[in-house]
């Protein structure tokens, strides 16, 4: 089993990286997951009659805000956060600017890695 997730894992990766340099191809494949996806639920949940209309959004709503998916889905954590920090969403961003704010994310989480290393070093 383990096999089959690292595979697929790396296959995930792969495909990832290739697809984010065309943004618009990356966002047509998805849609089409995501449609195929929901019309797989939406046939499954017509079995059960008690899964129509106000229920089924009912059901709905208590399953994504008791998973904290609301508003994660809907708008997104990466939205939000640009918003706060009025930064330019991520499909504005040039390679180079996302490049750069990666540097200064590992500059910084190797700077923490040190200091965390010389406080060890000092407990003992």
């Amino acid at each position: 089993m383990r096999h089959v997730i690292r595979f697929f894992d790396k296959l995930e990766d792969r495909i990832r990286g290739f697809l984010s340099h065309w943004p618009i191809v990356y966002s047509l494949i998805g849609a089409v997951g995501i449609v195929l996806f929901w019309k797989g639920v939406w046939e499954w949940a017509e079995v059960y009659p008690i899964l129509f209309g106000p229920m089924s959004m009912l059901l709905g709503l208590i399953i994504l805000l008791s998973t904290g998916l609301m508003v994660s889905f809907f708008i997104g954590d990466s939205i939000i956060l640009s918003g706060l920090k009025h930064e330019k969403k991520l499909v504005e961003k040039t390679e180079v600017e996302v490049r750069a704010d990666t540097s200064a994310t590992d500059r910084v989480l190797a700077r923490l890695e040190l200091l965390e290393k010389k406080i060890d070093a000092l407990q003992k």
